[in-house]
């Protein structure tokens, strides 16, 4: 089945994304011709999901050095670290984007002989050999998960982790998608995943451009569902994964795994291994972002609280690995201990170059 949308590409020296932020009712593509439009883009969640992020911000750094003048390597290794640092900047808790930034400066490292002009195409070279190779990426983890489905299953899944915040396929909506393409008959419930409801916004109006039914549910009602019998899977996205399975996702997932671990409900996880930080040793010592507390008093500018109401927005939590099932990689399914899993998922991407 053909992609019905693209999220992210380099075109013409430009960035081309999708702006999630008006979807679903406008399906709008914004060309970002600057680092400063780009960094917009990423806060304000035009582009969102870790490995979009990643693309993002490798993409960034190809254009925020594009207009550099001249051929002095010195001073534009100043522009590529002051690029790299505003991008650094945006968002703390999805670690692609860290990965796509040491990416690229591997890139510099190693074209120390080249003039200026080859650096920048090499930039571009990397960044849209990223975007590519998520794509790919991203297929590869439906063909490893997609077994962990059954033939009538419903799978809920919380927040939208699909093409949207990939550059295709998707991560957890991509296991779906692969389930689904195999004949399987099945059906997803999406939380709506407050407060910016990226599950009632955009993993309906993606699964349904897929033909994949899906009814959307209050965050409030899984466990009524689960309790019911209604729920038989829960797969869900990551934003940041520590050594030991430890797993941060949006705001609601550790609740979610809670009730899925009450009920019996198999809880996996499916993210590619540049979303593991291996230099993690746990869950605590992910930075978890929060955002401003209009977006819970308000919804598309509209007040839904009292004027002046106080709000928190934590925009993520974290989800200890005791009560996931499984993390689903473009090597395989890891399980616990996760840190020995994750070890020989990395060796075997680094041996069959995956």
């Amino acid at each position: 089945m053909k992609d019905p949308f693209r999220t992210i590409q380099w075109k013409d020296n430009y960035i081309r994304l999708l702006d999630q932020t008006l979807l679903p009712a406008q399906e709008v593509y914004l060309e970002i011709r600057t680092l400063e439009d780009l960094c917009d883009a990423i806060r304000r969640l035009a582009v969102r999901g870790a490995p979009a992020i990643g693309i993002a911000a490798a993409m960034g750094v190809a254009l925020g050095v594009q207009d550099f003048p001249g051929d002095d390597r010195k001073a534009f290794g100043k522009r590529f670290d002051a690029v790299c640092a505003a991008i650094a900047a945006t968002r703390p808790t999805a670690v692609n984007l860290f990965w796509a930034l040491k990416r690229m400066k591997r890139v510099l490292a190693g074209s120390a002989s080249l003039g200026v002009e080859e650096v920048k195409s090499r930039l571009i070279e990397e960044a849209i050999l990223m975007e590519r190779e998520d794509r790919l990426l991203c297929h590869r983890i439906g063909e490893a998960g997609r077994d962990l489905i059954e033939e009538g299953d419903t799978v809920l899944t919380h927040c939208n982790a699909g093409g949207l915040a990939t550059a295709g396929f998707g991560t957890a909506l991509g296991v779906i998608r692969a389930a689904f393409e195999q004949g399987k008959k099945i059906k997803v419930y999406a939380d709506e995943t407050r407060p910016l409801n990226q599950g009632a916004r955009l993993t309906s109006w993606e699964l349904m451009k897929l033909g994949v039914p899906v009814t959307i549910i209050p965050d409030n009602t899984a466990g009524a569902l689960m309790q019911r019998g209604e729920i038989q899977r829960v797969i869900v996205g990551a934003d940041r994964i520590a050594s030991n399975g430890d797993t941060a996702n949006k705001i609601g997932t550790h609740t979610v795994a809670v009730l899925a671990r009450h009920h019996g409900v198999p809880f996996y996880v499916a993210a590619p291994l540049s979303t593991v930080d291996m230099e993690l040793c746990d869950g605590s010592e992910i930075p978890i972002e929060e955002r401003d507390p209009s977006e819970v008093t308000h919804i598309a500018g509209v007040p839904i609280a009292p004027e002046g109401a106080a709000a928190r927005n934590i925009a993520f939590d974290v989800t200890p690995y005791h009560l996931i099932n499984g993390i689903i990689t473009e090597c395989g399914v890891a399980t616990a201990p996760y840190r020995e899993a994750f070890r020989k998922c990395f060796l075997m991407k680094e041996k069959e170059k995956i």
